[in-house]
């Protein structure tokens, strides 16, 4: 197997986050000698963490330079770990980091890069010393391909969510300083706005995932429309059960058409053909007809549960694991109580 250096940046406390961990898990399947090259502000803590993970070696680029994410800093940062550890396979986490500086890494090294990686393995599990082979997903995930390249680097960004991360015990890791003269650069990172906890509605790293249906702000069994009602049971659940929040097409779209809406819900919340394709470990759909544009954004989910009032709906041809025949406002109203008991 060739070498692998596996890049990854530091988080805000130091530490290696998720994505870089899973990366590790999938660089140390691989068999190959393993150099980890370090990005951050301080590097030590996070070297320490995976220091037990059996990597030949750690490189880093250090410094406050380096610290935010910016296309000049981390470009040249990269460049310069590539360089010096001189590895034919590049693997590093699909985060919006990585995924917006190796491209151009990889050009600058004269190599190539494939992003949206949901695996990267030895041809069909052969022994050390075969080719590596990369799996991933096209047209919204309704085609599979494997492929490999000869040209070398090859830089391989895995997306997220796909592998189990690494886990050990910490030790004390010896880095190797890799200097870099910080690039001239006119973005100057002030801080961080972001919104409250309670009012985060995507949260890829929840177990639950609930995705709301145009049913919601369609007339009720009373002749009226409840759309305030409806966002009240949906936001109280996600508050209690710290799910996160999905939406079909149709009712993400109802903004344009003058119908009511549920202001919580925008197009970043959309799930489909159209939309993301989350990995949640369960998902429960509302007021969705489970039609195949909008069922093919769960593929990855491991179980499917809908309510809806409709029997013959298209979840009750084989695409949920359970359907629940009911009135998904009774429903939520029952779920959020018992939750809030």
């Amino acid at each position: 197997m060739e070498n692998i250096l596996l890049l990854a940046h530091t988080e805000a406390d130091g530490s290696l986050g998720k994505p870089g961990l899973e990366a590790l898990a999938t660089a140390l399947s691989l068999g190959g000698a393993l150099t980890v090259g370090l990005v951050g502000a301080s590097t030590q803590a996070a070297a320490d963490q995976i220091a037990a993970s059996g990597a030949a070696r750690f490189l880093a680029v250090t410094g406050e330079s380096f610290a935010q994410p910016r296309y000049a800093t981390d470009a040249a940062a990269a460049e310069a770990l590539c360089r010096a550890a001189d590895c034919q396979i590049v693997l590093a986490p699909g985060t919006s980091r990585w995924a917006r500086a190796l491209p151009g890494v990889a050009y600058r090294l004269g190599g190539r890069v494939d992003t949206h990686a949901t695996s990267l393995a030895l041809a069909n599990g052969a022994p050390a010393g075969s080719v590596p082979v990369v799996t991933r997903w096209f047209y919204r995930q309704r085609m599979e391909a494997v492929l490999s390249r000869t040209q070398r680097p090859w830089v391989v960004l895995l997306d997220p969510g796909c592998v189990a991360p690494w886990t050990g015990t910490a030790a004390a890791a010896a880095v190797e300083a890799v200097s870099v003269e910080p690039p001239a650069t006119r973005t100057t990172v002030t801080g961080y706005r972001a919104p409250k906890s309670d009012e985060q509605t995507i949260r890829p790293d929840a177990k639950m995932l609930l995705v709301a249906g145009a049913g919601w702000t369609k007339k009720q069994a009373d002749g009226a429309v409840h759309a305030a009602e409806a966002e009240q049971l949906i936001l109280g659940f996600l508050r209690k059960a710290q799910a996160s929040l999905g939406s079909s097409k149709s009712l993400v779209d109802q903004s344009g058409e003058g119908e009511a809406v549920l202001t919580c819900l925008t197009h970043m919340n959309q799930v489909g053909q159209t939309g993301s394709t989350p990995r949640h470990a369960k998902g429960l759909s509302t007021c969705c007809h489970g039609e195949e544009p909008h069922v093919v954004g769960w593929r990855f989910v491991n179980q499917r549960r809908a309510i809806n009032l409709d029997a013959g709906c298209g979840w009750a041809r084989g695409k949920a694991d359970v359907l629940y025949v009911a009135d998904a406002f009774e429903v939520m109203r029952r779920v959020n109580a018992l939750l809030g008991a």
